[in-house]
């Protein structure tokens, strides 16, 4: 087991080093200078030149990608071009709300998601498994835009219990009001998600329940709950987990969306601004670390399976032996 995190540890150091590779690269490829967030229209060539100076795109990109990794040796994630703040602490601020809201989203879903998923399946032939089935095929095709703005019009317009959207501008300093805040983009996000992970669970339940160690079980006397419990539900979590992992890393990406809905101060809506002004170190930053965290979400889900199952267990320890 060691061996292998070395392995996997190892592999996630070059995939950040090939990502930062490819998106230093490619912000320098798109059309645009980052020197054009601090010129207005009709700036002088001598205006350009030295703000290009200032940002440094006049220099070879082999120096700025030497200086833009030297600085990550360092923890430093650069300067904002518009604001002049630093990027690491902004990202920090930043974070103390994506974060949040994506992990209360993903814990509630879980918890939603596991018990209904497993009803839908075991009890597939019943009127109530079929309404299970049939909710979470349409809370897929439901857009979160679509669903953030219908609760929004339900519970802050009409029924005026929550906030419409926004933070407080003391971020935690207020826990109360900070959790209010979030409520309806959790929400928004665990209502979406759970819909997802339902199918998911109901499918592996599904090939579980058909499979002969749990038609065995039943054979010997075990009543169906009883042989899930003791050898199907181990079985079924393993490619439940992997799929935990991509919708947990798909949340993070796609806050920018609930975000921008709930005009919540986030890495979604800094990413945006940092876009439109042409911020690179913003840019970089915030893709950066938003790399780091799927990299490290897609580690944990990967140990996570190897613990769960012991085929993988054997099959890693006779692999290492």
């Amino acid at each position: 087991m060691t061996r292998y995190l070395l392995r996997r540890g190892i592999f996630l150091a070059v995939s950040l080093a090939l990502a930062s590779v490819v998106l230093f690269v490619l912000l320098r490829v798109l059309p645009g200078d980052p020197a054009n967030a601090l010129t207005a229209v009709g700036a002088t060539p001598e205006q350009v030149a030295a703000a290009r100076a200032q940002v440094g795109s006049d220099r070879p990109l082999p120096e700025q990608f030497a200086a833009w990794v030297a600085s990550l040796a360092t923890g430093d994630l650069g300067t904002s071009f518009v604001s002049g703040l630093s990027v690491s602490d902004e990202v920090g601020q930043r974070l103390g709300v994506t974060l949040p809201l994506a992990l209360a989203a993903f814990v509630i879903a879980i918890a939603l998601a596991v018990p209904l998923g497993y009803v839908a399946a075991t009890r597939a032939r019943t009127w109530y498994g079929s309404l299970l089935n049939a909710v979470a095929q349409l809370g897929i095709a439901v857009p979160v835009f679509w669903l953030g703005m219908v609760l929004v019009v339900v519970f802050s317009l009409r029924l005026r219990l929550l906030p419409p959207g926004g933070f407080p501008i003391g971020g935690w300093q207020d826990p109360l009001a900070a959790s209010l805040a979030l409520v309806l983009p959790v929400a928004t996000v665990a209502i979406v998600m759970s819909a997802s992970l339902i199918r998911y669970v109901r499918a592996a339940v599904l090939d579980v329940v058909g499979s002969d160690f749990v038609r065995t079980a039943r054979a010997m006397g075990a009543s169906r709950g009883e042989a899930m419990r003791r050898h199907g539900l181990r079985s079924a979590a393993v490619p439940v987990v992997a799929v935990l992992g991509m919708e947990l890393a798909s949340t993070l990406l796609g806050a920018v969306v609930v975000e921008q809905v709930f005009s919540l101060p986030g890495l979604g809506s800094m990413l945006v601004t940092g876009i439109a002004q042409h911020d690179y170190p913003v840019i970089q930053g915030v893709l950066l670390v938003s790399t780091l965290l799927v990299l490290l979400i897609g580690f944990a889900a990967d140990i996570a399976q190897r613990i769960i199952d012991p085929r993988l267990r054997d099959r890693l320890s006779g692999a290492s032996s």
